[in-house]
Order: C-alpha cells, then structure tokens, then sequence
C-alpha cells in the first residue's frame, strides 16, 4: 500500500533543538535517533539539514519501512540514514549490538528524538482499522504482519467487561464506559463484533441521544484506548526511556512528542526522576513548559493541536545551587 504524505509535528523545533550545541568542526559527525520513521519527515530533515550526521531511525510498520526504503535510496543516504525494523522498545539492543559501529570512538548520541504520535497513513488507510470513517476488520497493530500481536477484535470479543472497562476509563478517559461495556457484552454473545464501523456505532449508540452528533465522534475515546492497547504504548514509552538516557552523550538531548495527557504525564515525571537523581546518569530538564505548535501550525494540519514537546539534557555534572546569595563572595575570600 503507499504510505500516505505525513506532518511532521514541530519539526522546526525539534530541529532547533537536536542540532543546538553541536560543534562545527567540519570532522565532527553528529549521530542522532529517530524512534519512529513513520513518513520520514523528522527522520529525512535530521540528515539533510547537516551533510556529517548519521541517524538510526526505528519502524515496525511495513508500510512505514517499504516506503522509507524507497525514499533513502532515491535520496541517496543509505550511508547515513539507517533504517531498522523494530519497535523502539528494544532501543539499546539495536543501538549497542546491531548499530555498535556507529557509536565507536563517538561517546554516546547527540539527539534521540521519539515522536508518539500515530502516523496520518494509519487513519488515512482504512484497512489497517484505525479509524472509524471507513469499515475495515478491527486491527490497529502497527505491526500488522506479526500474528503474536492482539488486534482490537481479540480485545473487544474475548477481553471482561472489567478489563475492557480499565481499558476505556484509564487509557481513553470515556465517562460512559460502563453503559459501551454492558452493550459490547451483550452484543459479542450474539456474534463477534468484527468491524470498525460496527463497534463505532454500537459506541454512539451507548452515548445519550443528545450527545451522539457532537463535533467529536462518540467513538473516538474508545478507538484511542484500543490502540494504546493493542500496542502496548504506554508500557513501551515507559521502558524505552531508561534504554535511551544513558547512550546519550554529555550535551546530547532526548525529545519528547507526546498527543495525550497519559503520555505527557509519562513523559514529565521520568524526566523529573532522571534531574532529581544525584549520581550515575545525570540530566536536567531544558523544557519547564512543553512547547506547543504555533497557531499557523495548527492551522496547517488540525492534528497538531495536542501536541506537546519535552526536551531532556543529559549533562556532566550538578549545577550547585546554594540559598546564600552571598556564598560565592565568602569562598573568595577564604581563597585569599
């Protein structure tokens, strides 16, 4: 299938930053990640914006890496765009084993960026049953030729109604689970529910007459929480971070993009845990607030709205913060 043209979210930004700090020394190679390929957007405009970089980009997604191929290899970067088919929750062993020649005599990356976001080819292509616009076969797996993957007619037909119930609450944060739960139970008893379109409306149905019409489809929370579900997103987000920190090298930045507030929340409170540590890895937050996408942005492609960024510094050594303002006058004079 042809992978359909992508956004790339706050790729100026993004940009900006991997590249902040890197030093001009035209012998120096800059070596950065991109944890999903997707449509290459982010991934292509690391290596272009500076001819000595190198980047490992990650995808799982057939589509994703078939296109990718065809676009390194029309752009002629095959040398230093890598693209490798995995799910970035196995970031350290592709980095360390599979990609060791790259680190060597290098000390670590300069930038990781990790876009969670889910690519616009996977609602634009019905068959793969991200969305409910179009009736495709309940899947959502980004990997969708890995067979050991649950797909969302798996959880929708053979998971209970309290686990389907934790699903919906804690991942889509749909206040009418209970009422979507008892009608999906009554409903599977009868037959599988085997389509997008099927469950899409089954769910509007369970909303509240006056509420079925809204700007926002009734379906959407619960189509969200299928496939954080069906791909492990938040557990995968929550491991690869800790994979990722310590091959940074001193200076080197990990960036964040998130689409949800389960993610964001993530994201924050890892990178809190990481600045307040005291020895080993150390990093500070270079993001107090997460950056958003601009109005015209968000004019440009609607799905940019919830996007947020968060950028992490890894760094040498902790800045020594002290209460006495006059502190650094009275080490002077101890000097003398």
């Amino acid at each position: 299938m042809t992978y359909t043209e992508h956004y790339s979210v706050l790729k100026k930004e993004c940009l900006d930053l991997l590249y902040e700090g890197i030093s001009d020394d035209p012998s120096y190679r800059p070596l950065f990640a991109d944890c999903t390929f997707g449509g290459g957007g982010h991934s292509l405009a690391i290596v272009e914006r500076d001819k000595r970089s190198s980047l490992i980009s990650f995808d799982q997604d057939p589509d994703a890496l078939r296109n990718g191929r065809e676009l390194i290899a029309a752009r002629n970067i095959g040398d230093r765009l890598h693209l490798v088919d995995s799910n970035f929750v196995h970031f350290e062993e592709v980095v360390k084993n599979q990609k060791a020649e790259l680190l060597e005599g290098h000390g670590g990356l300069d930038g990781v960026l990790l876009d969670l976001g889910v690519s616009s080819h996977h609602f634009d292509a019905g068959d793969r049953g991200f969305s409910f616009r179009m009736e495709a076969p309940l899947d959502m797996r980004m990997d969708f030729d890995n067979d050991e993957i649950q797909t969302a007619k798996d959880i929708i037909n053979n998971y209970s109604g309290e686990e389907l119930s934790k699903i919906f609450y804690a991942f889509g944060e749909e206040k009418f689970t209970k009422k979507i739960v008892a009608n999906i139970l009554e409903k599977r008893l009868i037959a599988p529910i085997e389509t997008t379109t099927e469950l899409a409306e089954l769910i509007r149905e369970s909303y509240p007459a006056k509420l079925r019409y809204g700007k926002i489809h009734p379906a959407t929370k619960c189509f969200q929480a299928l496939r954080i579900e069906v791909n492990k997103e938040l557990s995968v987000l929550t491991d690869v971070i800790p994979q990722i920190i310590p091959l940074l090298k001193k200076g080197g930045k990990l960036l964040v993009i998130t689409f949800h507030s389960l993610e964001d929340r993530i994201v924050k409170h890892e990178f809190k845990n990481y600045e307040l540590k005291e020895d080993g890895v150390l990093c500070e937050v270079v993001t107090k607030k997460p950056i958003i996408p601009s109005d015209e942005e968000i004019k440009e492609n609607s799905r940019s709205r919830s996007a947020k960024l968060r950028v992490l510094r890894r760094i040498e050594s902790k800045r020594v913060k002290s209460k006495n303002k006059y502190a650094q006058f009275s080490k002077i004079g101890e000097q003398e």
